[in-house]
């Protein structure tokens, strides 16, 4: 946590062993999901360019435990963790993916717009940054509603720099909505470094807009995020106004495709190293072992699942386009 933002008044929850077991199999799931579309990638079955979460699957899943089942998540084109954390369907993914008909979205959307109503996952964008304005809109609706239901937005730390994003801080204090800015800071916009690109510091951009923010410095630490985020959404729930939390994290593959980039000179194997080697699901083989082979089997089937839908027909071609 920021040394310089007031603590949230609720304790941190211990993560129990079981908790934590069921974590770590979300997490791991959306690994070796996404390992498995590595394998598939070169065959061209796949039918959308994708971003992986390869090393950034553990502070999503942390967070979106948290979550009610109406709370509406946003995110951007690197969704795949953020649709199976919420409960998103692996066959309709795959289906998706291959862009089959029996895709959550009928094979229209891809990797990069994965959206389900089902699991109120809403819009993921290719654009960076478009999703902020949507999660305020559902969080301005549900401040009227008077539900108690939240809106949570995930995001990378390039998108920061958009003019979107500057408009909706402000829009979200001035409002009071409950929204939660979840930005992932992987030091990275595609080759860049922040160096290159950020002439502020997001604590002191956050704070002019009167928004408690929040940084945790490991992504990779299921039980701390778990326990912070749930303080922090706790928090918005209960004052209807929106939080920010900053969390550091490492993509493992290259920014789009299935490739290791590590040769380009904009980043180095060591700092690869030095992240996976606090990585839970590389240092816990006790519990890959455990889970591996329910989560190789469901992916099978959704492989399987996949492979045998059928390709949308033509007159599907403008349904659903509004």
């Amino acid at each position: 946590m920021s040394e310089s933002q007031p603590p949230v008044e609720k304790e941190a929850s211990a993560l129990d062993e079981t908790t934590y077991q069921r974590l770590f199999f979300k997490a791991l799931r959306i690994r070796i999901v996404e390992e498995k579309i590595v394998q598939l990638y070169p065959s061209d079955k796949i039918q959308s360019p994708v971003h992986l979460s390869i090393g950034q699957e553990h502070h999503v899943v942390a967070l979106v435990d948290h979550l009610k089942r109406d709370d509406a998540l946003f995110c951007s084109y690197r969704s795949h963790a953020a649709y199976l954390a919420k409960g998103g369907d692996l066959k309709e993914m795959f289906a998706e993916l291959y862009g089959k008909q029996s895709g959550m979205s009928k094979g229209k959307a891809g990797s990069m717009h994965l959206c389900s109503a089902k699991t109120t996952l809403f819009g993921a964008s290719a654009i960076v940054g478009t999703v902020f304005p949507h999660a305020l809109g559902v969080a301005y609706a549900n401040k009227l509603r008077r539900n108690g239901l939240i809106s949570v937005v995930i995001s990378g730390e390039g998108a920061t720099e958009e003019g979107v994003f500057h408009e909706c801080l402000n829009f979200a204090s001035l409002k009071k909505l409950p929204v939660l800015f979840l930005i992932e800071n992987n030091g990275l916009a595609i080759h860049a470094g922040l160096q290159e690109r950020q002439a502020y510091e997001l604590e002191v951009l956050v704070g002019a807009y009167h928004i408690p923010y929040h940084r945790w410095e490991d992504g990779s630490d299921l039980e701390a995020v778990w326990s912070r985020s749930q303080q922090i959404i706790d928090s918005v729930r209960e004052s209807g106004t929106p939080a920010l939390l900053e969390v550091k994290t490492y993509r493992y593959y290259e920014h789009v495709g299935v490739g290791l980039d590590y040769d380009q000179g904009y980043r180095s194997l060591e700092e690869y190293e030095q992240w996976r080697s606090k990585d839970p699901l590389v240092l816990n083989q006790e519990l890959v072992q455990k889970f591996r082979p329910d989560i190789e089997k469901e992916i099978d089937q959704a492989v399987e699942f996949a492979e045998s839908s059928h390709t949308p027909p033509e007159e599907e071609l403008f349904t659903d386009v509004y």
